[in-house]
């Protein structure tokens, strides 16, 4: 993508969860105004905008508060899809670009919709002697979910890998640890990869998974 890249009218999926670059999500889709929003994207081969949740919920109850969400996102695109009957699809989404909106509108049928402009990628960054250990600890880790994973499972995580990035080991990092939403998103935000990968060395230090 270039420098230069925004987006209009991208269709917003505000989740309690956060999707990093190069990360995968599964999402299980059975209200209408989604339903309509993947149908349509998938028939377009176009990407959605997965934001997380401010406030609101992921389902619209009656009640409920108004949803709000953070405004940087990660670009979504439909890499498997099932509809095992009607009013329900399985997806598997990818992260792809960060974005930021600047301007958001909901439509009547309360899908969002928003403009947005392009969020840089993180610089790729070598992983620095003192943070190996949190980049083999990954490594390890991806080898024991493989090890595990039955035939045809898929794993939470897709290759390339890339143990030698500050930014991809500290993204991975972040889907896979039961962090809160809101520091997730922080991380997420974040525009040096190698802050970010001290502040994932941190909690891990202090849950015991490196020393």
């Amino acid at each position: 993508m270039t420098a230069a890249l925004t987006l209009q009218s991208l269709p917003l999926f505000p989740l309690s969860a956060v999707l990093f670059p190069e990360g995968l999500m599964s999402l299980r889709i059975f209200e209408v105004r989604y339903l309509d929003m993947i149908s349509r994207c998938r028939k377009a081969g176009a990407p959605f905008g997965v934001v997380s949740l401010t406030q609101g919920a992921e389902v619209r109850l009656p009640g409920q508060p108004q949803e709000s969400f953070s405004q940087v996102g990660t670009i979504a695109t439909i890499e498997t899809f099932e509809s095992p009957k009607p009013g329900l699809m399985l997806i598997r989404a990818s992260g792809a670009q960060r974005f930021r909106i600047t301007q958001s509108d909901q439509l009547r049928h309360g899908l969002w919709v928003a403009d947005v402009e392009r969020v840089p990628d993180d610089l790729v960054v070598g992983v620095p002697d003192d943070l190996r250990n949190t980049a083999e600890a990954l490594s390890r880790l991806i080898d024991s979910l493989q090890r595990k994973a039955g035939e045809g499972e898929a794993l939470p995580l897709q290759p390339p890998w890339r143990f030698d990035d500050c930014g991809w080991v500290a993204n991975r990092w972040c889907e896979l640890l039961p962090l809160p939403v809101t520091l997730k998103q922080r991380l997420m935000e974040l525009d040096n990869p190698l802050v970010r990968l001290e502040l994932v060395s941190d909690v891990l230090a202090r849950t015991g998974i490196t020393t």
